[in-house]
C-alpha cells in the first residue's frame, strides 16, 4: 500500500458510522506518512461540512493520526499558546483520494496549560442510538477516551513537549 508522501497535499476525510461524509479539509501538507502515522500541517484552510456549509480554519495547526489509535488530534497554534482538538474516531486509513476516518462524535478540548474538557456526550449518546454502534465500538471508544487522557497526562505523542512547534518548523519549509 502506498502512504502519502511527505511534502504532497491531501484531504482529509471524516465519515459518520453510517457512511455518510461528515467534514472535508481541502488541504494539509504530509510532513510524516507511514502505514503507523500520518502528520501534517495546515494553515487557513478550507474546510466543507456535510450540510453545505464552508468555513476557513483560523490558525496554523499540526495534524496527528495514528493507524492504531481510537483517536487523532489538531494541534492549533495561536497567540496564547497551543490548543488541541482531539476527535474520537477509527484508526486512519489512506487511499489515493485522502486520509479517511469515522468520526465518533466525542471530542476532547485540551488547554495551553494541558486542562482538557470532554465535548459531545450528548451527541455520541444520540448517534449511538440512531447508527447502532456496535458495544465492541462504544467499549474501544470508552477505552479510547481514557488513552487519551493518559496521553495528555503524560505528554505522549502530539502532547509532549516541543511537538507541534517542531513539525510546524517542518511545515514553514513546504510553504
Amino acid at each position: 500500500m502506498n502512504f502519502p508522501k511527505v511534502g504532497s497535499n491531501i484531504q482529509i476525510h471524516s465519515y459518520k458510522h453510517n457512511g455518510l461524509i461528515h467534514r472535508i479539509w481541502e488541504e494539509t501538507i504530509v510532513l510524516k506518512g507511514t502505514s503507523k502515522v500520518v502528520i501534517g500541517g495546515n494553515d487557513r484552510i478550507l474546510v466543507k461540512e456535510s450540510d453545505g456549509r464552508n468555513w476557513r480554519t483560523r490558525e496554523p495547526a499540526i495534524c496527528y493520526f495514528d493507524s492504531e489509535q481510537w483517536f487523532n488530534t489538531i494541534g492549533m497554534i495561536r497567540s496564547d499558546g497551543i490548543y488541541y482538538y482531539c476527535n474520537l474516531g477509527s484508526p486512519f486509513t489512506w487511499d489515493s483520494e485522502a486520509l479517511k476516518y469515522i468520526d465518533y462524535d466525542l471530542d476532547i478540548k485540551v488547554f495551553p496549560d494541558m486542562t482538557f474538557k470532554l465535548l459531545d456526550e450528548d451527541e455520541y449518546d444520540l448517534h449511538r442510538k440512531i447508527m447502532n454502534y456496535p458495544p465492541a465500538v462504544d467499549d474501544i471508544l470508552k477505552r479510547s477516551v481514557d488513552e487519551l487522557i493518559s496521553w495528555i497526562h503524560q505528554r505522549k505523542g502530539p502532547f509532549a513537549p516541543q511537538f507541534v512547534e517542531n513539525w510546524y518548523e517542518r511545515f514553514l519549509q513546504y510553504r
